[in-house]
C-alpha cells in the first residue's frame, strides 16, 4: 500500500538499493585516527569538485556551517547574512550558543545578495569598543527563500567587495548541487567566491547522512580538532563516505527530476520553483499541514502562513501531479 506523499523535506529520502550495496562494500578504517580510506576519497573528491585544497566529513550540515562559520569568526566577532538564513533561524543558536559568534542580517524578499545593505551594515574593525564583521555568510539555494539560486555575477560582486574591506565569505552550499544542475554553473565557479563552504550529502543526492566543510588545508587540519571537541569524531564511517561517493557518481544531474517535479506542484499553488522547494502562502499553515495530511500529503510549516514542499529522490512524476491535485483543492484553485 503507497503512504502518504511526504514532501517535508528532501532530507527524507532513502538509500537505493545501488547506494546500499555500495556501503555494504566500503573499505573502512578509524576515521578519528584519520585512517579511513573511503572517507579520504571522499574528501579529496569533493574538495577537488569546488577547487578547494581540503575537506572534512561531518554528520550533519549544521556541524559543517558551525566549523566553517567558527574557522573565519572569532568568539566577539560578527558573520553578517540575510534574515532567513539557516545558520540564524534553524540551527538552535549554535553558531552564538558554541562559538560565541554575533550576528547581524539584511533582508531580501528572495533570501538574495544586497550588496548595498551589506556594505552598509558591515562595521570595520574600530577599536575595543565595538564588534567587528568578520565574515558574510550566503546561502545557495536558499531554503526559506524558496530555494532560490544565488547568480554566480552577485556572488562574484561580493568576493570583489570582501576583499576591497578585508572580510571573509561563507557559502553554505547545502544545496549547491541544486543550483549547479539548474543553472549550469561549475562547482569550482561557485567555490572560487568563498573562503569556506558547507555541502550537503543527504538532501537531493539521497545520501543517508553526511556533510562536508571545505576550506584551505590548514583551516580543515583545525576543523578535525574542533569537530572532536563537539564530539564528533567518527570511528568506521566509510560506510557512510560510501554512500555519499554514490551520490556524486549517480544523483546529482537527476536533481532536474526534482525541479521538474517541484514547478509541477508551483503551478498548481500559485508559486514559483528555482529548484526543488515550493514555497507558498496560506492563511493558517498549522491548518493547512493538517488538512493536506489527512488528504495524503505531508507538507511543513514555517510561519504562521507560510508552507513549504520539497520534491526528491523518492517523490514520483506522479505523485508530485497527485500532491499537485491536493494542494491546489486544499487552496481552492
Amino acid at each position: 500500500m503507497h503512504g502518504p506523499i511526504d514532501l517535508r523535506s528532501d532530507t527524507l529520502s532513502r538509500p537505493t538499493a545501488a547506494m546500499r550495496e555500495a556501503m555494504a562494500r566500503a573499505e573502512v578504517g578509524d576515521d578519528v585516527y584519520d585512517e579511513d580510506p573511503t572517507v579520504h576519497r571522499l574528501q579529496a573528491r569533493v574538495a577537488e569538485l569546488f577547487g578547494f585544497e581540503a575537506a572534512l566529513f561531518t554528520p550533519t550540515g549544521s556541524l559543517a556551517n558551525q566549523l566553517a562559520v567558527g574557522l573565519l569568526v572569532d568568539p566577539g566577532q560578527e558573520v553578517l547574512c540575510e534574515a532567513r538564513a539557516h545558520i540564524v533561524r534553524a540551527e538552535l543558536g549554535a553558531h552564538g550558543a558554541l562559538t560565541g559568534i554575533t550576528s547581524r542580517t539584511w533582508s531580501h524578499p528572495e533570501g538574495q545578495i544586497d550588496l548595498a545593505a551589506i556594505s552598509e551594515t558591515f562595521a570595520p574593525e574600530l577599536g575595543p569598543f565595538f564588534v567587528r564583521t568578520a565574515a558574510v555568510s550566503v546561502e545557495n539555494t536558499h531554503n526559506f527563500a524558496g530555494g532560490t539560486i544565488l547568480s554566480l555575477s552577485d556572488l562574484t560582486a561580493l568576493r570583489a567587495w570582501a576583499d576591497s574591506v578585508g572580510t571573509a565569505v561563507h557559502m553554505d552550499g547545502a544545496r549547491i548541487w541544486n543550483a549547479h544542475v539548474a543553472t549550469g554553473t561549475a562547482l569550482a565557479d561557485y567555490g572560487a567566491v568563498a573562503d569556506t563552504m558547507a555541502v550537503c550529502l543527504s538532501k537531493g543526492l539521497g545520501a543517508p547522512i553526511g556533510s562536508l566543510v571545505l576550506g584551505g588545508a590548514d583551516q580543515i587540519a583545525e576543523a578535525r580538532v574542533r569537530r572532536k571537541r563537539l564530539g564528533a569524531g567518527m570511528r568506521q564511517v566509510g560506510i557512510l563516505a560510501a554512500a555519499g561517493l554514490h551520490a556524486l557518481d549517480h544523483h546529482i544531474s537527476r536533481l532536474a527530476d526534482d525541479h521538474t517535479n517541484a514547478a509541477v506542484i508551483a503551478a498548481a499553488v500559485g508559486a514559483e520553483a528555482p529548484t526543488n522547494i515550493v514555497a507558498f502562502d496560506v492563511p493558517d499553515a498549522a491548518a493547512f499541514v493538517a488538512s493536506a495530511k489527512e488528504h495524503g500529503v505531508l507538507v511543513g510549516a514555517v510561519g504562521k502562513h507560510r508552507v513549504r514542499a520539497l520534491t526528491h529522490l523518492d517523490v514520483t512524476e506522479d505523485d508530485a501531479r497527485q500532491a499537485a491535485s491536493v494542494l491546489s483543492h486544499l487552496l481552492g484553485r
